[in-house]
């Protein structure tokens, strides 16, 4: 690491420590240490093409990945910054393990508040220990609750995020989505509403994608990938539907005891369909890491978080041709209403 990138380093620190003790919050002290652990290991991806030590396999994912960041910004408008021109090796499977939560009889998802990101519908660990002791404590709350390893994240371009090692051994494909997905939110994020935030990453994430592999003459992989997605929506259709079920249900004023007796069905029936689907598809399904768990409330709550909005953006982009610059002014628009009147024209029904 050169002298600049070690100044930049000890001033993140005084940044990420100083939020952490004025927050007066153990968990944002952890935050804080996990972070800048993670900064710590950054190595520019020029530097490791350029290692003779680097293994192939490592430098031609990289290659990748710098082809797919400067497309993100060429092409995509997405922040031209150091962001995912780095790399770190974390020398573990996930970087942060996220934490949802729901009451039992409510597909809306707990909220906690932080610093600079507002309120978001989970909970993130850089220790998976940590995690799963919050989270029992949360069961024995009498909440549903779900932990999930995540591979990526984004500070919101508060720092210059890395490419880690987490996310090694993906496709192209999915480097492009990730990168794409977290470069939205450093381009435009609204503070306690993780709905518009992730429906919008998602948006440019999927659009980018085919623009990218179409930009290859990569007509078979986009194919394939349109296919995949078609499975993806599939299984989102179902996941919201049965949302929608549960909600119904947790608002007929049953007892306790029928009420979870129609839960249980709901779950059920849900995971009889699933199988169905994958069946049919012969082959890997989306989601199918979830339905090996005891699925809950809180499963259904964070892909409404991600999804529920999409249609929405995707009808905003159509409206003004596919043009991203222009889509970009109409959610800057949007963002600056309150949140009632923003939820009404983007994940409302058209």
């Amino acid at each position: 690491m050169n002298s600049s990138s070690i100044g930049a380093t000890i001033r993140a620190a005084l940044i990420v420590v100083s939020i952490a003790v004025l927050s007066g919050g153990c968990y944002l002290l952890q935050s804080a240490q996990g972070q800048l652990s993670l900064m710590s290991k950054r190595e520019p991806i020029a530097h490791v093409i350029a290692n003779k030590s680097t293994p192939p396999a490592l430098r031609v994912q990289l290659e990748a990945v710098a082809a797919i960041r400067d497309f993100a910004s060429r092409e995509l408008g997405l922040p031209n910054n150091g962001s995912y021109r780095s790399y770190a090796d974390l020398g573990r499977r996930y970087v942060v393990w996220n934490v949802v939560a729901a009451p039992e009889f409510s597909v809306d998802a707990k909220e906690w508040c932080y610093p600079i990101v507002g309120c978001v519908a989970y909970r993130g660990y850089f220790v998976e220990g940590r995690a799963r002791r919050y989270a029992a404590r949360l069961r024995g709350q009498g909440l549903d609750v779900t932990v999930g390893g995540v591979a990526a994240y984004s500070t919101l371009g508060h720092f210059d995020d890395p490419v880690l090692s987490t996310m090694m051994g993906w496709n192209d494909v999915e480097f492009a989505a990730i990168i794409f997905h977290e470069l939205t939110h450093q381009l435009l994020y609204v503070p306690n509403d993780s709905s518009f935030n992730e429906a919008l990453a998602t948006t440019v994430e999927e659009e980018g994608v085919r623009r990218w592999l179409r930009a290859q003459g990569r007509e078979a992989d986009l194919a394939k990938h349109r296919v995949q997605q078609e499975h993806y929506a599939k299984v989102i259709n179902l996941l919201a539907a049965t949302q929608v079920e549960l909600r119904a249900v947790y608002a007929s004023g049953l007892a306790p005891e029928p009420m979870r007796a129609r839960k249980r069905a709901a779950f059920a029936s849900m995971r009889a369909s699933f199988a169905l689907l994958k069946a049919g598809w012969g082959g890997p399904a989306p989601f199918e890491s979830w339905f090996d768990e005891d699925l809950n409330n809180a499963h259904l709550a964070s892909i409404a978080t991600y999804y529920s909005c999409v249609p929405g953006f995707e009808r905003e982009l159509k409206a003004v041709g596919g043009d991203l610059g222009a889509f970009y002014i109409r959610v800057r628009e949007l963002a600056k209403l309150d949140s009632e009147k923003r939820d009404a024209l983007v994940c409302g029904n058209p």
